[in-house]
């Protein structure tokens, strides 16, 4: 069954910063537009960021934009999000999801959560002092 893999997740002390790393299990990137989730306890999943094969082109929801950065190694072969300036509100279980989607030119990390068909098992971000 087609995966992700993600690693990253830690305690951190609000202000700090934690790269999360996501890496498939059973097929490529190419040609996917690649999504970072979360969900907080007790709240719906929420799309954070997102990132197109073709054009490179990613976006953010609003609360992450600033501070948040989505990136895919060269050989495309592992996707990550380096979050900064992290906030107790950014605590959740972070996940990474692909959506075939080769013609794209942009995406939305708000929208589209249910087009997305790969998922991994989640990683625990916790920012608390």
């Amino acid at each position: 069954q087609p995966q992700f893999v993600e690693s990253g997740g830690s305690l951190v002390q609000p202000g700090g910063s934690l790269k999360l790393s996501c890496a498939p299990s059973g097929f490529t990137l190419r040609y996917h537009t690649i999504g970072w989730f979360r969900q907080a306890p007790g709240k719906e999943r929420e799309g954070v960021s997102c990132l197109t094969w073709r054009t490179f082109s990613t976006d953010y929801t609003d609360s992450v934009k600033g501070r948040f950065t989505i990136t895919r190694d060269n050989a495309g072969n592992t996707v990550f999000l380096q979050m900064d300036s992290l906030k107790p509100e950014d605590t959740a279980v972070y996940y990474c999801a692909a959506l075939w989607d080769p013609g794209a030119d942009a995406c939305t990390a708000s929208v589209g959560i249910g087009r997305y068909h790969y998922w991994g098992q989640g990683t625990q971000v916790t920012v608390s002092s």
